[in-house]
């Protein structure tokens, strides 16, 4: 059998295709004992919630009940974790508390000094509680999917987490159903970009200027329809503007050499995670770029950051800047924010920090455009 058609989306799982898939990811495991559940699942030809599920078996692998506002509530009594959100290029960790789990409707907000989310429940279909063996021990995690298989979020026991109501919790939401195997919808498509001359660029700047706080930048994109790298190559310089495509690398180094706290945003379609505060242990890995702080990791692949623009929008407090780093595709995978608390304007130094980086000349700028 081969691997691409291993299980494919919309197939209803099978005893024979989950048994394969334990058996191929078995024998992986073996000749590869350190590669990541995202780049097994990939080489399988399966998505990441295919392989967890394939393993369900009630007891390693827990299939819960997707009862997310009461979930997200009970995360509370865990205690310390690390939380875990990635993207394909961008990794974020971070360890603390969910604290104060908020929901409205498909809404769910964490706004804490460690564990700080913006959740968007629609997207949240699935959750494996997943005990494995690791290099270092058992290792206890809560995986979310969405329907066509993709992790959107995990959440990992530490040394400070509470085992016994890590255990309680598990009972509370498992599922009634622990049979092995999932069925998921076809991958998501990357919504397609009008046509430029499609889109009112006077009237979509006017709406920019007149933006009084940054949620509302979303809104923006929706009344006009454009894309984010779309709407950012059709603003105009004075709004944003292309700079060298390391320059999440310079600007994490400039803010950790001027302990410079910062915010670092990293999302995918579920949901974004947030760091706050200063970073400090920078550390290049081939083609990665990390932060390996006590509480808060990032994992950013060098190689995949295809454009970086500074962006400036308006806001009731005085304007703010941003550093955004895209791929390929022109999917937003990493934003970068001089901390800020709403009632209080932008650091100066954050916005001196941003000056120190180099807009495209006019032939790089058109080959952004054009791309």
């Amino acid at each position: 059998m081969n691997a691409m058609t291993l299980l494919s989306p919309l197939q209803e799982p099978t005893p024979e295709s989950t048994r394969e898939i334990v058996q191929r990811w078995q024998s992986l495991k073996d000749a590869e004992p350190q590669i990541r559940a995202r780049d097994a699942a990939d080489r399988l030809g399966v998505s990441e919630a295919q392989l967890v599920a394939a393993r369900c078996d009630g007891l390693t692998i827990v299939r819960l009940r997707p009862a997310w506002a009461d979930l997200l509530a009970e995360l509370e009594s865990l205690g310390s974790v690390m939380a875990l959100t990635r993207n394909e290029h961008v990794v974020h960790e971070k360890h603390g508390k969910y604290l104060g789990a908020k929901v409205f409707g498909n809404m769910g907000l964490l706004v804490n000094p460690d564990i700080d989310l913006r959740l968007f429940l629609s997207q949240w279909d699935h959750v494996f509680a997943v005990t494995e063996e690791t290099r270092s021990g058992v290792r206890h995690s809560l995986q979310v999917f969405c329907d066509d298989g993709l992790a959107l979020h995990k959440i990992y026991a530490t040394q400070q987490t509470d085992d016994a109501a890590w255990s309680r919790l598990v009972g509370r939401f498992r599922a009634a159903d622990q049979s092995p195997g999932i069925r998921v919808s076809a991958p998501h498509a990357i919504p397609a970009d009008p046509p430029d001359s499609f889109v009112d660029v006077g009237a979509m700047r006017a709406r920019w200027d007149a933006l009084k706080d940054t949620h509302d930048f979303v809104d923006l994109l929706r009344q006009f329809g454009v894309g984010r790298l779309q709407s950012l190559r059709l603003a105009g310089s004075e709004r944003a503007y292309p700079v060298q495509q390391d320059a999440g690398r310079i600007v994490l180094e400039y803010a950790r050499d001027d302990a410079l706290p910062i915010m670092v945003f990293v999302g995918n379609r579920g949901l974004v995670q947030i760091h706050t505060g200063p970073v400090s242990k920078l550390v290049p890995a081939g083609d990665w770029f990390n932060v390996l702080d006590p509480q808060f990791n990032l994992h950013v692949r060098v190689s995949a950051i295809h454009s970086a623009w500074v962006v400036a929008k308006p806001t009731v407090d005085g304007p703010v800047h941003s550093l955004e780093l895209f791929d390929e595709q022109g999917t937003l995978l990493m934003q970068v924010f001089g901390e800020r608390k709403p009632g209080r304007p932008q650091d100066p130094r954050w916005r001196a920090l941003l000056g120190v980086l180099e807009p495209c000349n006019s032939a790089e700028a058109s080959h952004h455009v054009a791309s």
